[in-house]
């Protein structure tokens, strides 16, 4: 099984760029979108229902920000959009699915850049998060979290460190919320294959920073301890373009 996750930053962007050509390519099995920007009247047929998907949508209330969607081959067991919280629920951040196997939670965290309003906001997004994932961890169920979470977590996950200790996505408070969310049991599966600087899924357009790679990985996909043994890769796909963010992806085995 071949799971997919992009932040297209404009999922019509994107559309205009073979995303569909794309996705026929790939073929894969789940894609999770992040960043679609669209509400459903300005979509198409063919971007809203990709042929041979089901496809799932959580429009944000706000037109041209924000929204997720995940495309999957076979129909979910239970589809559920946010938290339950209308604070976060409003700028349609996240779609949970259950599969047999797995539970997938599709999650395009909040940028913390805008001001210290908006970063606290990320924090408490970041605590909302945990609350819904660790009941699920806790009962024994198999999760994937994948999705932007708008912050690199190690000095190997951005190209200029040192640069970036004072801004948002590389804040100490950032950094330690990661820390947390791993200590609790969820592994950064991109990691188990590779321990490589250089690796990024975000680059900043205005600079032209994708042309020197001088880029940041802020997009990931983890799951629990109980699942890890079925990941059988993990990947980025940065010759993959369109968008300031690019691909990333996981192949399963062996699932119960």
């Amino acid at each position: 099984m071949k799971i997919l996750c992009w932040n297209v930053n404009g999922v019509r962007a994107v559309a205009g760029k073979g995303f569909l050509e794309w996705l026929n390519r790939e073929s894969p099995d789940i894609l999770c979108l992040q960043e679609t920007k669209a509400q459903p009247d300005q979509l198409n047929e063919a971007i809203r229902d990709p042929e041979s998907y089901h496809a799932y949508w959580n429009y944000p209330n706000q037109k041209g920000y924000s929204g997720v969607a995940t495309l999957a081959r076979e129909k979910p067991l239970r589809v559920q959009t946010g938290f339950g919280m209308p604070q976060f629920d409003s700028e349609g951040r996240t779609i949970v699915t259950e599969f047999p196997g797995f539970t997938l939670m599709n999650i395009y965290f909040p940028n913390g850049k805008k001001d210290g309003q908006r970063l606290q906001y990320k924090m408490d997004f970041y605590e909302a998060f945990l609350q819904s994932v660790e009941p699920l961890r806790a009962e024994g169920k198999k999760v994937i979290i994948c999705g932007d979470f708008n912050t690199a977590h190690k000095e190997i996950d951005l190209a200029r460190p040192k640069e970036n200790e004072k801004v948002s996505g590389f804040l100490p408070m950032e950094r330690a919320w990661m820390d947390t969310f791993v200590s609790h049991g969820y592994v950064d599966t991109f990691r188990q294959f590779s321990k490589e600087p250089g690796q990024y899924t975000w680059w900043d357009l205005k600079s032209r920073a994708r042309e020197r790679n001088v880029g940041w990985r802020i997009d990931y996909f983890f799951v629990t301890e109980n699942l890890l043994p079925s990941v059988s890769s993990a990947f980025i796909m940065p010759e993959v373009t369109g968008s300031d963010h690019c691909p990333i992806g996981i192949r399963l085995s062996m699932l119960a």
